[in-house]
């Protein structure tokens, strides 16, 4: 298997952890000029929309992380990563799927301010202060969904897991920390201690330590258009909500911002 992927990316983190719990062995590749909008070959021919991750496993070629697990899960049931339980396995996707549309936005909309400079000064501030806000609000949902369990799958680790821990990661790396003694920061220490979290989370490391383009250097690649960040959907919303619209006004002016690619 050859899995698109991109270290930072927190839809590709949740299926690397997914590969790794389930034992199977994968090659990754982070597709050239994937922050350009100008992907090509057999990327952009596995993922429509021009996005990690995207698998290829044989003759199948599948794109979006959910959509992803699902296959593994289909194809390589065992360790089974959805619980047995129907209400249960709905909580799991719910879980996901919060996280992924709600909370990515979050840490995402911070990377645009942190690392791309889309705003600065009191701009900068006020929507950082809106984003503490929200990560506060999410994390305090999460602990509720935890309740007393282990693990947000039930009894043992999964989806549940895996679908959430890529994100409160995430909000670490931008100072939005969970609060210590908390059942949420206890299940941070339990989860960041299993192998699959490790390894990916090493993976990150390795690439930020690796040389090549710096966090550092994107500011000024986005200025010269030459890296394009994509606005799709919740990203975009986030982005208006917390009074960012001058934000995609002149990104588009710049023509150093994106949407999703047509089909035709």
């Amino acid at each position: 298997m050859l899995l698109y992927e991109h270290p930072l990316s927190s839809y590709a983190q949740k299926v690397k952890i997914a590969l790794r719990e389930k034992g199977l062995k994968f090659d990754v590749e982070t597709p050239n000029a994937l922050g350009s909008g100008k992907a090509a070959g057999s990327f952009a021919a596995a993922s429509p929309r021009s996005e990690v991750p995207a698998l290829i496993d044989g003759d199948a070629r599948i794109f979006d992380s959910t959509i992803i697990l699902e296959y593994l899960e289909d194809k390589h049931p065992t360790p089974p990563l959805l619980p047995r339980d129907p209400m249960a396995r709905a909580k799991a996707r719910m879980i996901e799927e919060v996280c992924d549309t709600l909370y990515e936005a979050i840490n995402w909309g911070l990377s645009e301010i942190r690392w791309f400079k889309r705003a600065e000064g009191a701009k900068a501030e006020e929507m950082r202060a809106s984003a503490q806000r929200q990560t506060a609000e999410l994390q305090a949902w999460l602990t509720d969904k935890l309740g007393d369990r282990e693990w947000f799958n039930g009894d043992s680790f999964g989806w549940g897991d895996l679908a959430v821990v890529p994100y409160l990661n995430g909000s670490r790396g931008q100072g939005n920390l969970v609060p210590e003694g908390t059942k949420l920061a206890k299940w941070m220490e339990r989860v960041n201690a299993r192998p699959s979290v490790v390894a990916t989370v090493k993976d990150i490391t390795d690439m930020l330590q690796g040389g090549g383009m710096q966090m550092t250097d994107v500011a000024k690649m986005v200025e010269q258009g030459l890296f394009k960040r994509e606005y799709r959907d919740h990203r975009l919303e986030w982005m208006i909500k917390v009074g960012g619209l001058e934000v995609i006004t002149k990104g588009l002016d710049k023509d150093n911002i994106r949407f999703g690619p047509d089909f035709g």
